[in-house]
């Protein structure tokens, strides 16, 4: 008898319809699982054998053939061990036959029939309800990410049995709902603030207009001076989340297995530091079977590289592509998976090997060609791909014993989504949200500069010898100063900040 379930596993960040059929037919006892499954794939057989077994299901020896279509993508998720169980006992009769021609199920088994969770739920539920599926069936620990999406019907499940018995009338089970606790939004708590970051008040003015535009930072400073400190805030003034956004990065997270236990909604936006030692594949993702890696992970949010010059050449150099084109492609033999990268990029650096060059309070030990050995582990084109450079210098005494209360993130966030609310009017049209994304031919039509701005800008670009990407960037980031003020036109004054904030630090390679 022949028998089809709906089974689901993710591509790059979605979720992909697995149709699963089976067929059980007198002959030779065998069980076969075809379609390109992997090792936890073709493993399934056992499971869900002994599961049957052990809920007190007898079935014939027989010969079973199960196909997972399509046939030629490699199928990676334990969570179709369900729809392999329930479509052999539909095959074998145990249950009616069009009881799931609705639904889509999702869950691992153990030996005793138990339903486990699985990552990427929340994506397999999207592609569900755009398939025009109406049911979803998961493990009870996958019911609240499940219930993130509208329009499909979510059944908790705790066992293989329960979902037997209710297919054949013998139970009642309710579909489920959300947990107060995942429903509602968590009250934000800032628990890294800026208004514990005592002076760096130049530092602390580029972060903002970073973070107004989108735009990547590269500080430089002493040992000490702060520079994680302020790393570790920028989070906090970026604008929140939107729905939209929300569920990408929830998306994100559900793929990498990385959810909270409740497995509601991401309202915080991303904030990640891989230590130096990450490989290029960690960064960028990928493996046999690809998954996110750090720059998608911080999709929306923040990735922050510490002592930059220690990353391995090859890590850093990988990272041109996507601050670039916000998006990174992993190619492998079976698939080209499209990872989203939408990230600002904040990194930090000494100014030397021994990290005191240009401190007042201690000598230097590096000789000149040290320290350019040094400054050279970053490429010319990783460099000119960063917006701000700013030089983070020590904290003086009277700042940090001051009983002056520095400015709050809320605040600074406020002013942050007041200019991003002013690019998006506009920008909406070209589909961007930031003045970072926006391109040269954007920049001719939307970035008006009086003459005493362009005359400015001239100057800087033979004298600096600037490249054709810093001169739009300087651009861009004198644009964002100007949304920041309020101001539909660029001023010479917002020229010469957002020249000196690309220049604070002699590190560029032009």
């Amino acid at each position: 008898m022949f028998a089809r379930t709906y089974g689901a596993t993710t591509m790059g960040v979605d979720g992909l319809i697995i149709d699963v059929e089976v067929d059980s037919a007198a002959g030779l006892p065998g069980f076969e699982i075809v379609g390109l499954p992997d090792a936890a794939v073709k493993e399934a057989k056992e499971r869900v054998r002994t599961a049957i077994r052990n809920c007190g299901i007898q079935l014939r020896q027989e010969k079973v053939t199960i196909n997972l279509a399509p046939a030629d993508i490699r199928k990676d998720s334990s969570g179709l061990d369900l729809p392999i169980a329930m479509g052999l006992l539909a095959a074998y009769g145990v249950i009616p036959a069009d009881s799931l021609a609705k639904a889509l199920l999702a869950a691992e088994l153990s030996l005793e029939g138990e339903c486990r969770g699985v990552r990427g739920i929340l994506p397999m539920a999207i592609t569900a309800r755009e398939k025009g599926l109406t049911e979803l069936f998961v493990a009870r620990e996958n019911a609240n990410e499940a219930l993130l999406v509208d329009g499909i019907k979510v059944y908790a499940l705790d066992n293989l049995l329960q979902l037997v018995q209710f297919l054949n009338g013998e139970e009642r089970l309710e579909a489920a709902k959300p947990d107060a606790a995942a429903a509602a939004p968590p009250a934000e708590e800032m628990l890294d603030d800026f208004a514990d970051v005592q002076g760096q008040y130049q530092a602390k003015r580029a972060l903002e207009i970073a973070a107004a535009g989108g735009h990547n930072v590269l500080m430089v400073g002493v040992p000490g001076s702060g520079k994680t400190m302020l790393a570790r805030r920028v989070s906090t003034i970026l604008p929140r989340l939107s729905r939209e956004e929300a569920l990408e990065v929830t998306k994100i997270y559900s793929i990498a297995g990385l959810l909270p236990h409740n497995g509601g909604l991401i309202t915080k936006r991303p904030y990640r530091s891989p230590h130096h030692t990450t490989s290029m594949t960690a960064m960028i993702g990928g493996g046999s079977i690809p998954r996110p890696g750090e720059v998608t992970l911080a999709h929306h949010g923040v990735l922050f590289l510490d002592e930059l010059p220690e990353f391995s050449k090859k890590t850093l150099e990988v990272l041109r592509e996507p601050v670039e084109d916000r998006r990174i492609t992993v190619s492998r033999i079976h698939a080209t998976l499209t990872y989203p990268s939408s990230i600002m990029l904040v990194t930090a650096m000494n100014p030397c090997p021994c990290g005191y060059q240009g401190d007042k309070d201690h000598d230097c030990t590096c000789t000149p060609g040290e320290i350019k050995r040094y400054t050279r582990r970053i490429s010319g084109p990783l460099l000119d791909r960063i917006d701000i450079h700013i030089r983070v210098p020590r904290v003086e005494y009277r700042e940090l014993s001051s009983s002056h209360k520095a400015e709050p993130s809320a605040v600074i966030r406020a002013r942050v989504e007041e200019a991003r609310a002013r690019q998006h009017r506009r920008l909406r049209r070209y589909g961007l949200f930031c003045n970072a994304q926006i391109t040269h031919a954007i920049i001719r039509r939307e970035c008006q500069l009086t003459a005493e701005a362009q005359q400015l800008l001239e100057q800087a670009f033979q004298q600096l010898l600037l490249s054709a990407r810093s001169y739009d960037r300087i651009i861009k980031v004198a644009r964002t100063i100007a949304d920041l003020a309020g101001e539909e036109t660029i001023a010479a004054a917002q020229i010469a900040e957002a020249i000196q904030l690309r220049n604070d630090m002699g590190l560029n390679q032009e």
